[in-house]
């Protein structure tokens, strides 16, 4: 049958998952399931109390990645609709079906405010220079360099249908066989961060396409999970996996400008967090760190966050 399955992959999230799936349900999605990594708030209770609604509990955190990958693994339907916990849909999901028959689509993502999430609903793939930017804080200090502008897509037209390159997995939807022929999402990028930029590339690099529809309409509050992740850990975990992407998708001499760029941040960065969130020696502790992850994939030409989980200690995760 050529339905529509949605994807909810959950880490404290009871402020908003049910109105998410009353949301999903109301807009014509037939079945959900809500992977669940770990949650220490009442999540998975409110979930168990929807009927109609598959819950995949977890113990230890699969990340972002992971719980997707299991979710989609648990649907029967044509197509999955891979949604964050704090993503409403409104309408036009069957238009958005129409637009991924090729492979994949996204939407139009509204703030809180009703107006388009500009630089975020829309994204090119980002190139070495992209990321050394964003690393360097170019992009932030100067956000109009035309880098950052053509990374963002200024001057996209929402309101048309067209090709893109990489909208984000908060409101995403795939056909299952493209996603099952492509091996879903690499959970190496873990917890989170650029495994839906990766997921996006090689969909495209394997020949589909992924569509814009601006019919299909989605409310996304934002970064309600993200903000929970301890500070230190959501720093190693977002250079982590932009490292990852860099030796995955980019030539030998650009992944390591992109290393290099990532040591040079590093100094400043520590000094900042010294400065401005008075986290004293564990921010040279974690920027440390950091520099080994970035010496790790300059040498072994390979990142694994996961030896750095005392940066956990006393603190949940995304």
């Amino acid at each position: 049958m050529d339905q529509v399955g949605a994807v909810i992959v959950t880490w404290n999230s009871a402020e908003d998952i049910a109105a998410c799936i009353r949301a999903a349900r109301k807009a014509g999605v037939a079945k959900i399931v809500v992977v669940d990594n770990g949650s220490t708030d009442h999540t998975r209770q409110l979930v168990a109390l929807i009927e109609d609604v598959k819950l995949l509990e977890f113990p230890e955190n699969l990340g972002f990645a992971g719980g997707v990958n299991q979710g989609v693994a648990a649907l029967d339907t044509a197509y999955v609709l891979i949604l964050n916990p704090d993503c409403f849909v409104e309408s036009g999901l069957e238009a958005m079906k129409r637009a991924a028959r090729d492979g994949a689509a996204g939407g139009m993502l509204l703030g809180e405010d009703g107006k388009l999430q500009h630089g975020f609903a829309v994204r090119r793939l980002p190139s070495a220079t992209t990321l050394i930017f964003e690393v360097l804080g170019i992009n932030r200090i100067f956000a109009g360099n035309p880098v950052n502008r053509r990374y963002r897509c200024d001057g996209f037209d929402a309101t048309i249908e067209q090709q893109v390159e990489q909208p984000p997995a908060a409101f995403l939807l795939v056909k299952k066989d493209v996603f099952v022929a492509l091996n879903g999402m690499d959970t190496e990028f873990w917890p989170v961060w650029f495994e839906d930029v990766d997921f996006c590339a090689r969909l495209l690099s394997a020949g589909y396409r992924i569509r814009y529809c601006p019919e299909a309409k989605a409310t996304h509050r934002g970064g309600s999970s993200v903000k929970k992740i301890f500070w230190p850990f959501k720093e190693l975990a977002w250079y982590g996996s932009l490292l990852r992407y860099s030796i995955q998708h980019f030539g030998w001499l650009s992944s390591r400008l992109v290393v290099l760029a990532v040591a040079a941040a590093s100094v400043p960065r520590a000094l900042t967090g010294i400065i401005f969130r008075r986290q004293g020696v564990r921010t040279l502790g974690v920027y440390a760190d950091v520099l080994r992850l970035a010496w790790m994939s300059l040498v072994h030409n390979r990142v694994d966050i996961r030896r750095f989980g005392r940066h956990l200690e006393g603190a949940d995760y995304l």
